[in-house]
C-alpha cells in the first residue's frame, strides 16, 4: 500500500532550486531510516539521499553539496532541498523507507531542469 505522497517537483531552470516534500505519517513513524530516490527513462532508480531518525545523513556522491535531506516529525513529513540544479538532475522524485519493510512506490513528483 502507498504511505506517502511526494510533492514539490517542478520546471525550473539551471541553477535554481527546488524543495521536495513527503508527507506520511505511518511510514514516517515507523521507519527508521527514510530516503529519496530517483529514476530516469532507461535507467534503474537510485537512491540519492538517507536520513535516520537521530539525524545522520548520507549522499550520493552525484548530488552532495547540492541536496539536504531533513524531516519533521511533528509534521510527518520528510524533504529534500534541491540547489544548484543542474540539467542532469531531471528525473521523477520518490520518497520510501530505505530498509524493509517499504510501502508501495508513490507516484513521485518530476523534477525538470531547462538548460
Amino acid at each position: 500500500q502507498v504511505q506517502q505522497v511526494e510533492s514539490g517537483g517542478g520546471l525550473v531552470q539551471a541553477g535554481g532550486s527546488l524543495r521536495l516534500s513527503c508527507a506520511g505519517s505511518e511510514i514516517i513513524c515507523r521507519s527508521e531510516v527514510m530516503a529519496w530516490y530517483r529514476q530516469v527513462p532507461g535507467k534503474q532508480r537510485e537512491v540519492v539521499a538517507i536520513i535516520t531518525n537521530g539525524g545522520t545523513t548520507w549522499y550520493a556522491e552525484s548530488v552532495t553539496g547540492r541536496f539536504a535531506i531533513s524531516r519533521d516529525s511533528a509534521k510527518s513529513t520528510v524533504y529534500l532541498q534541491m540547489t544548484s540544479l543542474k540539467s542532469d538532475h531531471t528525473a521523477i522524485y520518490y520518497c520510501n523507507a530505505a530498509l524493509v519493510p517499504r510501502a508501495d512506490w508513490g507516484q513521485g513528483t518530476q523534477v525538470t531542469v531547462s538548460s
